[in-house]
């Protein structure tokens, strides 16, 4: 059997897998062909061909891997949010997609000021496009599909209390969380507090980006000061135990994304992607696909990664799928029903 072989088999192995995603940007999730199909439909100067496309939404290996050059890749994908169809049908296809690769749950976050931008449609209009559309492609597809909404650390503090309260608006339709990303190196999160405390006693849940591309410090801010229930990456965390063992005490989730830290220039290898050093220290880690156009990846690419090339033991992996379901942002009941449905299709 040659190595691509064996790597195939082995892919297929992680395929097989039922899977959660708690960290799936819908912007890094659109398909190339639908790309090239709306910006026919809307008169978009794009390359066209695939692959010329490709070089401008997509890290390509020749790529330099930095935070710019990857959240670059967004500016372009910003030009396609040009109708609601486009709206609806990249929101359809992005659960497809996880359907196909054998997810089970998903929580999909997405960032309704940059789906607005382009034709500039009303916050309320974007959101309400986004759950309908992922309503109805989970009831196809049979995958449990919640929404989490996310703001960007550049933008004013009054467009995240804007989408807060909508989003607060939106709880009994799926919206289950509010999301802070965007470039932690150059923004601080200190301006978002108070709306993140708000949106908590609203209902809804906590996530956001930090110890990225930011210093482990942040990890702790976003505990401490924004009431993060899990945090987006918080690969470094580690730089400091005391947040570590503060981490560890509160059960927080990381949402880790292997592939993205690499391509995004925070750790200059695979091999040195510190998922087993958080594991082995006790965190709470599981393992989630960011930004799946972008990154060229899938889910199962992930777990693929974990194991065959950090080696995490599959049955580490296991756990973890069924922690990231202990994780989801969804209730008791529901959640236990989940819980003991990976359970038993992990024989576990």
């Amino acid at each position: 059997m040659s190595a691509a072989d064996r790597v195939t088999a082995s892919l297929n192995t992680y395929r097989a897998l039922p899977k959660v995603e708690l960290h799936r940007h819908l912007e890094g999730s659109l398909r190339l062909d639908t790309m090239l199909d709306v910006a026919q439909q809307h008169g978009i100067t794009i390359p066209a061909d695939v692959l010329r496309l490709s070089t401008l939404v997509q890290i390509q290996e020749e790529d330099k891997f930095t935070f710019q050059n990857f959240l670059g890749k967004f500016n372009t994908l910003r030009l396609f949010y040009r109708s609601p169809d486009v709206i609806h049908r990249i929101t359809r296809e992005a659960v497809e997609d996880a359907a196909k690769d054998n997810v089970k749950y998903m929580e999909l976050r997405f960032t309704p000021v940059a789906l607005s931008r382009a034709e500039r449609f009303p916050l309320h209009d974007v959101m309400d496009w986004v759950i309908s559309s992922a309503q109805e492609a989970s009831k196809e597809q049979d995958v449990i599909v919640k929404l989490i909404v996310s703001v960007n650390r550049h933008e004013s503090a009054e467009i995240a209390e804007q989408v807060a309260w909508l989003a607060a608006d939106h709880i009994k339709d799926g919206i289950v969380g509010m999301d802070l990303a965007g470039n932690e190196a150059d923004f601080p999160s200190q301006p978002f507090y108070g709306i993140f405390k708000e949106a908590k006693q609203a209902g809804l849940h906590i996530t956001i980006h930090a110890g990225e591309w930011g210093p482990g410090y942040n990890v702790r801010e976003a505990i401490e000061e924004i009431g993060a229930e899990r945090i987006g990456h918080g690969v470094r965390v580690l730089d400091d135990e005391s947040i570590v063992a503060l981490a560890r005490e509160r059960q927080t989730a990381f949402e880790v994304c292997i592939t993205s830290n690499y391509q995004s220039g925070v750790f200059e290898s695979l091999e040195t992607h510190p998922l087993m050093e958080m594991y082995d220290a006790g965190l709470n880690v599981t393992i989630n696909s960011d930004d799946p156009s972008i990154s060229r990846i899938t889910l199962s690419h992930e777990y693929y990664t974990a194991c065959e090339d950090l080696k995490m033991p599959q049955s580490a992996l296991k756990q973890r799928i069924v922690a990231a379901a202990q994780a989801a942002f969804i209730g008791e009941t529901e959640k236990e029903k989940l819980v003991k449905r990976l359970e038993k299709d992990l024989k576990l």
